[in-house]
């Protein structure tokens, strides 16, 4: 627990060489899976601060947050190694998607919106931000980039083809509800 601990700590600072060791490390990728849903249900639970606490809603959220999280895992991938490579880049989608999944670790500080509804807002938006910023570093990484820019646009356009899918749904679905 305490070596997990270190990761996150170590990924949640942006710690260049900690994504080296996430991306070398077959056997973590199951602590990648623990972050990635430890963080989308904080999301779902942080969310009902906004919305009020229905389980459903939770668990939908959660379950957005999720899938949004693996459809940009695999968007940054494709990006990443065929769209944009550099030289260097040599990578697999297991390493990505470890790097990327401990990258999700600040998404836990969401859950904190519930005990303090009145800074939800705020809470979301600097999480999210610092998701982003941990995204392009475990990007940066995984890829091999040697360039900051690259990683910032494989990051950049996974999120806007993902916030894109994620407006289409909402859409959709809202239209259901009327």
């Amino acid at each position: 627990m305490g070596l997990y601990l270190y990761r996150l700590e170590g990924a949640a600072l942006l710690d260049g060489a900690m994504y080296e060791s996430i991306e070398a490390d077959r056997s973590v990728t199951r602590q990648a899976v623990l972050t990635v849903l430890l963080s989308s249900l904080a999301t779902g639970i942080g969310a009902a601060a906004k919305v009020g606490w229905h389980p459903a809603l939770v668990l939908a959220t959660s379950g957005v947050a999720l899938v949004t999280w693996l459809a940009w895992a695999v968007l940054m991938f494709n990006i990443g190694t065929r769209v944009l490579p550099e030289a260097l880049t040599h990578t697999d989608l297991r390493e990505l998607l470890r790097t990327t999944g401990f990258a999700a670790a600040p998404g836990m500080l969401q859950v904190f919106a519930l005990v303090a509804p009145a800074v939800a807002t705020p809470i979301f938006v600097a999480t999210t931000l610092w998701m982003i910023l941990a995204m392009i570093t475990a990007v940066k990484h995984a890829l091999d980039y040697e360039s900051t820019a690259r990683a910032i646009a494989v990051v950049g356009i996974g999120a806007a083809v993902c916030l894109a899918m994620v407006v289409v749904m909402g859409l959709a679905f809202s239209r259901n509800a009327f």
